[in-house]
């Protein structure tokens, strides 16, 4: 170990090469020295050190640097030599995830009076719904941003006061001093029933009327996690649409929704384009992702998961449902390459966001005859185990492999209904922010799946890359992914990478 005297002689690009590193890894001042913390709490620097460090004013001790090297997987002697990097390490600005766009040209056509009259027309020939094209726009909006919306926060943060976690009697003080009063019911009145077009398969949770009625069903005071959920949307609805009169529906069991943050409401659907429906899904939008502020307010919650290794039962320890935790995971986290499902036997994608753009598994507004069953999400809804369930897996994406991480798990909703959520993550950006070849990594990882039919345990010098990152990343399901065995997976059994196609021989069956 050096001593203090060699480091002041060696420290020309320390500071700068620890500045680098961290923005690299989108990580704060603040989320580094929390990370220095849980590796030695006596040697971490404070932030307010970590600055000086990092601006050259302060040269850190022995012990203290090692600290800082074990958090990003480095050698001391790489941030003491004399050479700065070759390589740019600063994040590329303007990343983003969703599917790619496409050139609209030649522009004339894509003008708004054309548009307005064609898209109507497309999606009655299509036979897709008003309220699904709005969920496709929001959800192309939200991937678009990688679930990165500082307005809605900031309305939950000056609401919440940043608590976390608010108990149900916090939530039940919130809406009192808006002037909204509470009601419980029994059994949804038909008139609702009728208006709002809900079938036997959902169970109605609560539901807002103007301007200060929110009628809550009686089942949820057996479920409190859903119930602070409905309450905390209600809340939402109340500060950013001003208790307007539309009449906002929360609902439990399958769903026709495809946004991320569809997953709890409904509305009347219909085979032609009204502008209501875009309006009415956008704000189920802001007060779902409201209610998730509200909940798991961003800089609590990230340190949280932080300290836990971004386990999926966190939930518990917050006080909300798995599915809230996860998708949260996606908005706060500072690796931005996130993938959410939650979806339904026997391949009903319910919920869909795609931050890191990878593709959809199955069809959200129609069932494919193809579908591959090695992703996991699909996988566990097979089991019957309630275990969670971790998995590296290569896909191509525009003829490139790409290698993901993801855990998933099987819980039941409100009507009784089991489904799978899963969240996940694209490893390929991770890999090349530490300088690696992520593409060498992906095809040898590919080669060797291929090489086994399908499945392999990683090889050892992929194994070793892949568990620095994930220390990196501090996500403890990618550490156990890493520990079984890889798997091949393709959006289509036609396009299965195995060979034999497992398509062929009826593996991949629906």
């Amino acid at each position: 170990m050096k001593n203090n005297s060699s480091l002041m002689r060696k420290s020309h690009f320390l500071g700068t090469k620890i500045r680098n590193l961290r923005k690299r890894n989108n990580l704060t001042m603040e989320d580094l020295s929390a990370r220095c913390i849980r590796v030695d709490a006596n040697s971490a620097p404070s932030v307010s050190y970590l600055s000086m460090i990092e601006r050259g004013k302060r040269v850190p001790s022995a012990a203290m640097l090692a600290v800082i090297a074990a958090v990003f997987q480095k050698e001391v002697d790489w941030f003491l030599d004399d050479a700065p990097e070759e390589q740019a390490i600063t994040p590329v600005k303007g990343s983003r995830g969703g599917i790619s766009g496409m050139a609209l040209e030649p522009s004339f056509l894509f003008s708004n009076e054309i548009l307005q009259i064609a898209i109507p027309e497309m999606l009655s020939q299509t036979g897709i719904t008003g309220r699904q094209f709005a969920h496709l726009l929001i959800r192309a909006h939200q991937e678009h941003h990688q679930n990165h919306f500082p307005d809605l926060e900031r309305a939950a943060e000056e609401v919440g006061l940043k608590r976390m976690p608010l108990s149900l009697d916090d939530l039940l003080d919130i809406v009192a001093q808006l002037g909204m009063k509470i009601h419980w019911f029994e059994r949804l009145p038909q008139a609702v029933m009728d208006e709002q077009g809900i079938s036997e398969q959902h169970i109605v949770t609560s539901y807002f009327e103007p301007k200060n009625h929110i009628y809550l069903n009686k089942l949820l005071k057996s479920h409190k996690h859903r119930l602070k959920y409905d309450l905390a949307v209600h809340i939402g609805h109340c500060i950013l649409h001003n208790k307007d009169g539309m009449r906002s529906v929360m609902v439990a069991g399958r769903s026709h929704g495809t946004s991320l943050a569809d997953d709890s409401s409904t509305h009347p659907t219909s085979s032609t384009v009204d502008a209501q429906d875009i309006l009415h899904a956008w704000r189920d939008f802001e007060s779902s992702f409201f209610a998730g502020a509200l909940l798991c307010p961003k800089v609590p919650y990230r340190q949280l998961l932080d300290r836990h290794g971004y386990e999926i039962d966190i939930n518990q320890k917050v006080g909300v449902s798995a599915s809230v935790a996860m998708r949260r995971m996606t908005a706060v986290s500072p690796y931005s390459h996130w993938h959410y499902f939650d979806a339904y036997s026997p391949g009903k994608l319910k919920a869909v966001y795609r931050g890191n753009g990878i593709p959809l598994p199955w069809g959200n507004m129609r069932q494919v005859e193809d579908p591959c069953q090695h992703w996991a999400v699909f996988r566990k809804l097979s089991e019957t185990n309630t275990g969670s369930s971790a998995q590296i897996s290569i896909l191509d994406v525009a003829e490139e492999p790409k290698i993901y991480a993801c855990e998933s798990i099987r819980v039941a909703d409100l009507a009784g209904n089991d489904h799978v959520l899963c969240a996940g993550i694209d490893l390929n950006p991770a890999i090349e922010a530490q300088g690696r070849d992520a593409k060498g990594i992906a095809q040898a990882l590919k080669a060797a799946c291929v090489d086994n039919g399908g499945s392999s345990a990683i090889p050892k010098a992929i194994k070793s890359d892949l568990k620095s990152v994930a220390k990196i990343l501090n996500i403890n399901w990618v550490e156990r992914g890493i520990e079984t065995d890889a798997k091949l997976i393709c959006s289509r059994g036609s396009v299965c990478p195995r060979k034999p196609s497992c398509y062929a021989s009826g593996k991949c069956g629906g």
